[in-house]
């Protein structure tokens, strides 16, 4: 079998995903995303194939160690995708963005997506079914709004992305919860609307770290996929190395 390592570097994660041939086995939290790391990683899967998505500014080193002993794809505006993009500055997509509607054309072929990451933002990625990546929206993600209200009030705390939280918040805590998440479910929602009024039919995939605290208020349905980036990273590595 075949074996190939998938690493997202996000703003507030990193993590990596081992698959054998199509089949993904496991996810890994990286604590550093070090040189130190990303070795042990390979040590321990001997993968024959790497690919890399990152969006922060890694150490170079990484990518040397995983061309070494890998047959390594970076990701970026230069690789190969069973998917066309928006004209402009192809350059300026974000790595995670492209790797989430490749992984829509994988699952749903042929046929309108809107993908919807929550991570450090939010981010709306509409593909077509004629497997062209349209573009969408990006707004602020759920710690950035709990952040934003602490470091720009006197008073307001910092709270915890929690998802028990009630309607009619009880006290400041569950105030902030209630106003930042239900507020986030129904921009989502209004979204989602927004292209159903253009587009009648399509699919929505939400994924990301902030996944969780999101599937029980918003009202669309939903295909939710926690590691749906992984399988984008996956098919991309494939589609690079034939």
């Amino acid at each position: 079998m075949s074996k190939t390592l998938c690493f997202d570097f996000g703003n507030t994660r990193l993590k990596y995903a081992l698959f054998e041939d199509d089949n993904l086995l496991t996810v890994e939290v990286l604590e550093q995303g070090d040189v130190n790391e990303i070795t042990a990683a390979i040590q321990k899967h001997q993968p024959q194939k790497t690919i890399l998505s990152s969006v922060i500014d890694h150490d170079p080193a990484i990518e040397n160690i995983l061309a070494t002993n890998s047959s390594f794809h970076k990701l970026d505006h230069n690789s190969r995708y069973p998917v066309t993009t928006p004209v402009g500055k192809p350059e300026t997509i974000g790595a995670d963005r492209l790797a989430l509607v490749v992984a829509a054309t994988v699952l749903f072929p042929d046929e309108h997506s809107l993908v919807i990451g929550l991570g450090s933002c939010v981010t709306y990625n509409f593909l077509n079914r004629f497997h062209e990546f349209l573009g969408g929206s990006i707004s602020p993600g759920l710690e950035m709004r709990l952040k934003s209200m602490n470091q720009f009030t006197a008073k307001l705390p910092l709270v915890k992305p929690d998802w028990n939280f009630p309607l009619i918040g009880y006290d400041t805590r569950t105030n902030l919860l209630s106003g930042v998440i239900l507020g986030m479910s129904k921009e989502i929602d209004g979204i989602i609307d927004e292209y159903r009024e253009r587009y009648s039919k399509f699919n929505v995939l939400l994924t990301g770290g902030d996944m969780g605290f999101f599937v029980p208020h918003v009202k669309n349905q939903i295909f939710a996929h926690p590691n749906l980036i992984f399988k984008g990273l996956y098919a991309i590595s494939e589609y690079n190395n034939r």
